[in-house]
Order: C-alpha cells, then structure tokens, then sequence
C-alpha cells in the first residue's frame, strides 16, 4: 500500500482527532490502575527496592522539578495510525495487529530528569505509544534508542543511577564513582562498549527504537512465542552531528520535519526461540532471529504537551491487550510501578510550562 493511501482524509482526520483525546483521559485511569496491580504484586520478585526508593534516586541524581516526569522529563506529543499488514497475527491474537488502521498517540523524549535540559547528540532518546482499538483495548509500549539495558537488574540499575550522576561542573559523572561501580559488576563494561559502538542519528525522525524487555505472544491457537520489538525509520539514516547551539534543536527539527510530511517506522517483532533468555534486557538475542514486519507506524501530528490531552499518560509496559503477556524479566515489573509512582507524584504538583511551549511548535511549523 502506498503512502499516499495511508494518509487519512480531513473528515476521517477530525475523528481519529476526537478519539484520541477522549482516549488519553481514559488512558491516564487506566494507567493508576495497571500500577496497582504492580505495587499489590510486590514486583513478583525478591527485591526490597520499592517504588518510591526509585523515585527518591531520580530525584536525587537530577532534582524534583515540579510537575514533571522524574526521567525523560523533557518531550513532546505526537499522534498518528499504526497500519497492521496481518502479518502479526500468526504470534499474536492481540486487535492491533488485524489488518487494517489503528490510532496511535505518542510522545519523544530525553533521557533524564531535567525537563530543561539542552538537546545533545548523545542523549539516550525514548518513544512511548498507545495504540487505541475502538473496543477499548489498549497496548502501551516505552522504546529507547539503545539497543540493550545497560543492566540486568533492578538492584544493580539503582544503584547505576548514583554512580553516573554528573557533576554540575564538568557535566560528566565523577570517574572515580563510575570505576568503582564498574568493578562491582564488571559484566556491565561489556554492555556499555556495544550500546556506545551503535551509531546515533541525527534526530528523532531518523532514530531506530527498541522495547528492550521481552514479552510474550500468543496467537489464536494458543502457542505461546517469546518476542522483542523494534521500530526501524523510514526516513533514511544520517549520523549525529555536534550538538548544536539552540536549545531544543532536535525538538525544533522533529516540529518542522513532521510539518514537511509525516514520519515513518516498520514494526519489526523479533521471534525468540525456547533457549533465547527472556528475564535479561542486557542480553542481546542473536542476530539471526526471525524478524517479522508486522506493519507501519506514522506520526502525522505533533503537539506541545500544555495543550494536549495525552501529556500525562503513563507509557506503562504492563498495560496489554489480549494475546500480550509479560515476560520474566525483573526490570519490566519493576518500570511499571516505578512510571506510576512518578504519576502519582507529579500530579499533586503544580505543572511548570515545559521547555517546548505551544507558541513554540506554532512558530517553528
């Protein structure tokens, strides 16, 4: 199907519009409820962690800034369709994945608890989705720009948090801080060499985002398969430059690029095999897995967060429609709990305007 087939006419335009924000509010509820569900489970694991001892380090490696998210603090909404090609259905009894269009509402962003931040070429960049059935039926997913977790435990990413803290001075993490951790959990160099040996593109649009967790499909026979996303850009790939002097660059470059034409992703599922280990975001599957394309994402809108009804929605990786699971793995139990803490918080707090104003997304279209 071609591009020019995919783009929806005005009349269609106005009601995905009106679903979606009617569908963002919905969504917020869901979300408290999904990190209930969470917090009663205990992270189904042995950690003595809690959620709010995850929120009290984020807020002490970059501060409480009020009304904000505690990491990827500084974003932008967007919205578009997901148009599922069928190929997904032999994995997944899941809607989204039934040929046809799907609403998507979603939100870009950077590493980090500093909503104030100024774009750089290096920072860790994230995407957080909700596809919307009519029926109701939701699927969540936050996708970094990585291509593997920096660790394999929420122990140990707790305590990573403190060790890579920057010195307000240096704009660095203090080296005697990060050797010191490196020897405690030397397996976590090796990670660090093949996330910064992956090439960084030049923005948003033409970035490469993964679901890093492990889930589990199951399709309308009942086999149950282990699997993995990735979101592979159309637009074509161009290398990261040095950061340059505007704030907000590649926030500035995402408004004007999405006003030329909208931006595009294929939704690439990695089938795992029964020996691939799914409790283990560090670990990389090999190379050779099936990867199914199972459809194609476009962001045709984007919105500043004041004015949009989706900018407290909580991209919980826990929130699933039928035919999606969660797997073994630690860290996925524990995001969701600690995304619903941050919420939780944030919203008794009075909301200050966010970097990218909507005068400012008027202005740079």
């Amino acid at each position: 199907m071609s591009d020019q087939h995919e783009t929806p006419p005005g009349a269609e335009r106005r009601s995905v519009i009106g679903m979606l924000k009617q569908c963002a509010l919905i969504g917020v509820a869901l979300g408290a409820a999904a990190g209930t569900f969470a917090y009663s489970g205990g992270w189904f694991g042995q950690t003595s962690l809690t959620p709010a001892m995850f929120i009290d380090r984020f807020e002490q490696v970059d501060g409480v800034h009020s009304g904000f998210r505690r990491n990827h603090a500084k974003g932008l909404r967007v919205s578009g369709f997901f148009e599922s090609n069928g190929n997904g259905v032999r994995l997944s009894k899941a809607g989204v994945f039934e040929p046809g269009r799907v609403p998507v509402l979603g939100r870009f962003s950077l590493d980090g608890g500093h909503p104030y931040q100024s774009d750089r070429p290096d920072t860790r960049r994230g995407l957080g989705l909700q596809f919307l059935k009519p029926n109701g039926e939701q699927w969540r997913t936050a996708m970094i720009s990585f291509p593997l977790f920096p660790v394999r435990t929420p122990e140990i990413f707790y305590e990573r948090l403190l060790a890579f803290k920057r010195d307000p001075a240096t704009g660095n993490p203090d080296p005697k801080q990060v050797r010191a951790f490196e020897e405690r959990h030397p397996e976590t160099i090796e990670v660090l060499k093949k996330i910064t040996a992956e090439p960084r593109s030049s923005g948003f649009g033409n970035t490469t985002y993964r679901g890093l967790n492990a889930f589990l499909f199951t399709n309308a026979d009942g086999i149950t398969t282990p699997v993995r996303w990735i979101l592979k850009p159309v637009q074509p790939f161009e290398a990261a430059g040095t950061a340059r002097p505007e704030k907000s660059y590649l926030f500035d470059d995402l408004v004007a690029q999405i006003d030329r034409q909208p931006l595009c992703w294929r939704l690439i599922i990695v089938v795992g095999t029964a020996g691939d280990p799914t409790n283990d975001p560090s670990y990389g599957w090999p190379a050779d897995r099936e990867q199914v394309d199972v459809g194609k994402l476009t962001l045709d809108q984007v919105e500043a967060e004041e004015s949009s009804a989706s900018s407290d929605i909580t991209f919980d990786p826990l929130i699933l429609p039928t035919g999606m699971a969660p797997s073994d793995d630690p860290i996925l139990r524990v995001r969701s709990a600690v995304y619903t803490e941050s919420f939780t918080r944030r919203s008794h707090e009075t909301k200050q305007p966010s970097a990218i104003t909507p005068g400012d997304v008027h202005k740079r279209k």
